[in-house]
């Protein structure tokens, strides 16, 4: 391991390494006005979303690292109170990259972009027409974390009415995550596109997964496992009885071919190829055949 002290480190170096750690980050394109009602357009990766109830989103237009200026999104929300923020697809990544220009006070970063200019219904700010959901946000507090170049400053912003295009929705009526097409933020020039590595891992909510420390030792002390593949087995309630067992024997012939070579190591790799597929019972019954 390489151990670095971030007050040792030039700031331009603290904030690569930052930034190619933490990620992907999704983008927040915030559009704001200024006091004469100009727009300005620009995107964020210190974005998330922290509460349900109030809506509220947070991101953070940080102090430039060269020179310690301010961005004029941050200037137009001090003195606004208001921003919308509009999510980021693929079909837009470009055109968001080139309002990231720092183009001079007041100049259009939508017209810049070639962004289409949607008028808001409860703030003054534009929203961005090709964007697949957008937030009109009311700002309840900016808190700056320093003074020096790379200091961020966290704006709150809580969701007072938000746009959502059909096209991204599922049959009942929820934001389909293969549709809506998002974009993050990677160190460097990177960025990921979301929808094309999406895999799905369920939430041990409903149910109380049993724990790796629970799972037989034969399985646990496996050569050929990961840790995820442990981690997808300790995530069920508990371990398929005997006559599940049986049942699945009686259905995989060629599991019963397996068991007569009596190769633990070959069982193992079955289970593996299951549990790439997501097919967790599976991989649990040919596990406990090598007790």
């Amino acid at each position: 391991m390489v151990s670095l002290s971030p007050s040792k480190l030039p700031v331009p170096e603290l904030h690569s390494y930052l930034l190619g750690a933490v990620g992907p980050r999704p983008i927040a394109f915030a559009s704001t006005v200024d006091e004469e009602g100009r727009p300005n357009l620009s995107p964020f990766s210190f974005f998330n979303v922290f509460s349900a109830n109030p809506p509220v989103l947070i991101f953070s237009p940080a102090r430039r690292v060269r020179d310690n200026t301010t961005k004029h999104t941050l200037e137009n929300v001090l003195k606004t109170k208001e921003v919308v923020i509009n999510v980021v697809d693929f079909n837009m990544v470009q055109q968001m990259s080139l309002a990231s220009t720092e183009y001079e006070e007041g100049e259009n970063e939508f017209v810049k972009a070639g962004l289409t200019m949607v008028s808001s219904e409860e703030v003054k700010p534009f929203r961005v027409g090709e964007s697949p959901v957008q937030f009109e946000c009311r700002v309840i507090k900016v808190e700056p974390l320093g003074e020096g170049g790379g200091a961020g400053n966290l704006i709150f912003a809580e969701v007072v009415r938000f746009h959502i295009k059909k096209n991204i929705l599922d049959t009942d009526g929820g934001i389909d995550q293969h549709k809506i097409d998002q974009v993050a933020r990677m160190g460097g020039n990177w960025y990921t596109r979301a929808n094309m590595g999406m895999f799905e891992v369920p939430k041990p909510i409903r149910s109380k997964g049993m724990g790796i420390d629970k799972l037989p030792d034969h399985i646990r002390n496996s050569n050929v496992l990961s840790g995820n593949d442990l981690g997808m087995l300790g995530n069920v309630e508990a371990m398929p009885s005997e006559q599940e067992i049986e049942e699945f024997i009686e259905e995989n012939p060629q599991i019963r071919d397996l068991i007569k070579q009596n190769k633990g190591e070959l069982i193992h790799k079955k289970a593996k190829e299951f549990l790439m597929k997501n097919e967790v019972s599976s991989a649990w019954k040919v596990l406990m055949l090598t007790q």
